[in-house]
């Protein structure tokens, strides 16, 4: 564990999310002023789900990308800027040249963990202009390790730099990051991250088990603001590492606390907590980012927010597929109208 930690704070990215994707350039410039003097390795900023993903199913933007990314550009000087980049909602086009102009640092190109394989021209269109670049697996607990290390092997190859593993939904245990980021650490000549969500509670343990691990570049967010119930506290992680001397990172724990300060203060709108509702999202195995989607479905429907992430785990519903949320809580609601009348049928003979 003496190897030098790569610290990706997401607050400005995964964050955006808790936000319904609202966050102004004034936040953004505010917040990077401050993180830059704190070690952090890189800043992401942007919409929750990536460039270009402002949209109607997933969320649109209050800020255009490009906007946010000059914010952060401009008020970063130590900190590199990262970007993430799910080819779907972003292309080559329209926002991986826009990023660069601009003058983005680090490319983090994303796919669900079975899906490697639509990286590759993302991946080799960054590497061919000199950008760093990290392959990202989503829903890392959708697959054991073998497979799982094939698709990140498929990453390394189009020519990734780092492969993270995303635990989404806040599924893991920390025997679950041992077991998959030593596996990755041992048959990759990359380096290994880890990015956890905090459903169940685990989000510091799981980071830190992941560092154990072999793990190099590990997400954090200022008070763990991010998706369903938040993401590991960075301020926290960084206390755990100083505490853990042989950890070897950069960060300054003071000015971490003051960032986290500014960030509950200016741009945290509700803090992140454990919830009913994340908890359930945790154990189904579903994406963080559904929380406030489902809670709203779920009122229009008036069905329990919690049946509707039990059906959507056991409907292996990914990130991107917000459109289901819907057809799930009218099934619900069907069902729950058609056992009514059964029991109005019974009842009146």
């Amino acid at each position: 564990m003496n190897e030098k930690l790569i610290i990706n704070d997401a607050t400005l990215r995964d964050g955006s999310h808790a936000l319904l994707h609202q966050l102004t350039s004034e936040q953004v410039e505010l917040y990077c002023n401050k993180i830059d003097k704190s070690g952090v390795d890189i800043v992401e900023v942007g919409h929750g789900n990536g460039l270009g993903a402002s949209s109607l199913q997933v969320g649109e933007s209050l800020t255009p990308d490009r906007v946010l990314l000059q914010a952060a550009r401009k008020s970063l000087k130590n900190s590199k800027l990262g970007v993430f980049v799910v080819p779907g909602f972003a292309t080559i086009e329209k926002d991986l040249k826009p990023a660069i102009d601009i003058g983005a640092d680090v490319f983090r190109i994303v796919s669900h963990c079975t899906e490697a394989d639509t990286t590759e021209p993302h991946i080799k269109f960054c590497k061919k202009n000199g950008k760093t670049v990290f392959g990202v697996l989503l829903m890392c607990h959708m697959l054991e390790a073998e497979p799982l290390c094939q698709e990140a092997l498929k990453m390394q190859d189009y020519g990734a730099e780092g492969i993270i593993l995303m635990d989404s939904a806040g599924y893991s245990l920390p025997e679950d990051v041992k077991t998959k980021v030593s596996y990755l650490v041992e048959n990759l000549s990359v380096p290994v991250g880890f990015h956890a969500h905090n459903n169940l509670g685990m989000a510091i343990a799981n980071s830190l088990e992941a560092v154990k691990s072999g793990a190099l570049i590990i997400d954090a967010t200022a008070r763990g603001f991010g998706a369903g119930a938040g993401n590991a506290q960075i301020e926290a992680l960084a206390a755990v590492f100083q505490r853990r001397k042989e950890i070897n990172s950069s960060l300054n724990l003071y000015e971490l606390l003051d960032a986290a300060d500014i960030a509950e203060k200016f741009i945290i709108n509700s803090m992140p907590h454990t919830s009913s509702i994340n908890i359930a999202s945790g154990l189904a195995g579903v994406f963080s980012g559904f929380e406030k989607h489902v809670v709203r479905i779920s009122e229009e429907f008036e069905v329990d927010p919690k049946d509707i992430f039990f059906e959507l785990g056991k409907r292996k519903i990914l990130a991107g597929q917000e459109d289901m949320i819907i057809n799930v809580a009218n099934d619900l609601a069907k069902d729950r109208q058609s056992k009514n009348d059964c029991f109005y049928i019974t009842a009146t003979g």
